[in-house]
């Protein structure tokens, strides 16, 4: 049996419609029903459903709220919560896809450089250091496990930049997006793909990084302006000292697919799974 962590969050929607696709069966649960901070919840639902399969979405990702106020529920969702579910995997056997972030790395390396899945993690955000103790916790509790990184998630079932910069343009002629910080865009739909793909498969276990696939170097700039390529808005760069944000964000976020694509996963490119993304039908 598969079981669905953060099942009502941007991922956790997009993998059931996934499964739902497939048939395939699967329990599904978000805080209501097991939260993740509470290890006898934890162990009373694994006893229940004794998964051989666990998709691990449920995390805290407000990353400026994690600076301060949401600071203590930050860890103990990404930290505490994912010790929980890496314990209770271990015992029943079930393989574990955990999914992290860029932000475990510093974000400095130079421009045009990718992050490697071996490369040293240095988070310099409080929502970057608890994901990557979430990633030492899975190693450290969990047999068999998938850790996979990804950057810039969009998708049709929570708040995400694709939404945000249409709704600007809807009353702005304008928009001002920053041209600094370099990265590739996520869809939910490829992360879910690849996500089942290496457990239906039974690919190595280890660390993954995935977002979609980009022939050129990206901004969050050159991505507004894909977005609103059919409007009149115009779309202005700027750096990021004018958006000033509580959470250091990283200058350089693209990841190396290298290890990815070895596997034989076929990655769209971000601007393919942006035109797939608004085909979509909507099932919320």
């Amino acid at each position: 049996m598969i079981l669905v962590t953060g099942a009502n969050g941007q991922l956790g929607t997009e993998l059931r419609y996934l499964l739902d696709e497939r048939n395939e069966e699967y329990v599904a649960v978000d805080v209501a029903e097991m939260d993740i901070t509470d290890a006898e919840k934890v162990e009373e639902v694994f006893a229940q459903v004794k998964p051989t399969l666990v998709y691990h979405c449920a995390a805290y990702t407000a990353v400026d709220a994690a600076e301060d106020e949401g600071k203590e529920l930050d860890y103990a969702i990404n930290v505490t919560g994912t010790e929980n579910v890496a314990k209770a995997a271990a015992k029943y056997g079930a393989t574990l896809v955990y999914i992290s972030t860029d932000y475990v790395f510093d974000g400095e390396k130079p421009v045009g450089q990718e992050w490697e899945v071996d490369d040293q993690p240095d988070p310099q955000t409080e929502y970057g250091r608890t994901k990557r103790l979430g990633e030492e916790a899975v190693e450290k509790y969990a047999d068999k496990f998938y850790i996979i990184r990804t950057a810039w998630v969009f998708g049709n079932y929570g708040k995400n930049f694709v939404f945000t910069m249409q709704n600007l343009a809807k009353n702005h002629d304008t928009l001002t997006v920053v041209n600094d910080q370099h990265g590739r865009p996520t869809w939910t739909r490829t992360l879910a793909e690849f996500m089942t793909y290496l457990a239906e498969n039974q690919k190595e276990f280890g660390y993954y990084h995935l977002s979609n696939d980009a022939t050129e170097d990206t901004t969050w700039y050159d991505f507004a302006v894909e977005i609103l390529k059919d409007t009149d808005v115009v779309v202005k760069p700027v750096d990021s000292s004018s958006f000033p944000a509580k959470a250091k964000r990283p200058l350089n976020s693209t990841m190396s697919l290298k290890k990815a694509k070895a596997t034989g996963f076929v990655i769209p490119t971000w601007q393919e799974a942006l035109q797939e993304f608004y085909k979509q039908d909507v099932k919320k």
